[in-house]
């Protein structure tokens, strides 16, 4: 469908905030999981474009742009739909990639469409696409400790001891949830992947 026009069928979308202050924190496991392809790729996610830190990967036999927007989370959106209006890809081939605390850590859970969840980045995605019918798979970072417990202060904190180790199996298992859902679709994919 798109040759080698250089082109991309699918957009992937990791949602985290840049810089050094924010890596490991719960709430950049979707740039982990974006980080982790492109080490099974053996290519960089460093390219510039999109108000984001881009890479063309071939996943399963598909055409994919990868991204990692730096607007920061709750602008991610500004970073999704000029890649998308490029590539002139539909909201239901872009997947997006991101930390859910209502999930235990290390749990997957992907799906089709819906609400933004409380999420910030999804939030903002589903206001510039102007639709929340895309996929997402929501990896989980745990609830915080008690119910006192600043939210922002939880997301942004980092993993450690038996969490890591889990978050660090969850972020391949994600990887791979990608490479299925590219190759067998999404269905194959939440069968396969969700409650893991």
């Amino acid at each position: 469908m798109f040759g080698s026009s250089g082109g991309a069928g699918w957009l992937i979308v990791g949602l985290g905030n840049p810089g050094v202050a924010y890596e490991n924190t719960r709430h950049n496991i979707g740039f982990q999981v974006l980080d982790q392809l492109g080490e099974r790729q053996k290519k960089p996610i460093q390219r510039l474009k999109f108000k984001a830190l881009t890479n063309l990967f071939t996943i399963s036999g598909e055409k994919v742009l990868v991204m990692k927007p730096v607007t920061y989370m709750n602008l991610s959106g500004e970073a999704v739909r000029p890649a998308a209006d490029f590539y002139k890809i539909p909201p239901e081939r872009i997947l997006v990639v991101s930390d859910d605390t209502a999930l235990p850590a290390g749990r997957l859970r992907i799906r089709k469409g819906g609400s933004a969840g409380g999420h910030n980045g999804l939030k903002s995605i589903i206001q510039h696409l102007g639709s929340d019918q895309f996929p997402r798979l929501r990896v989980g970072v745990g609830e915080k400790p008690h119910p006192d417990y600043d939210m922002a202060d939880w997301v942004l904190g980092k993993f450690t001891g038996e969490d890591k180790k889990k978050m660090d199996q969850a972020v391949e298992r994600a990887a791979e949830a990608i490479e299925c859902i590219l190759k067998d679709g999404l269905d194959r994919g939440m069968s396969r992947f969700n409650g893991l």
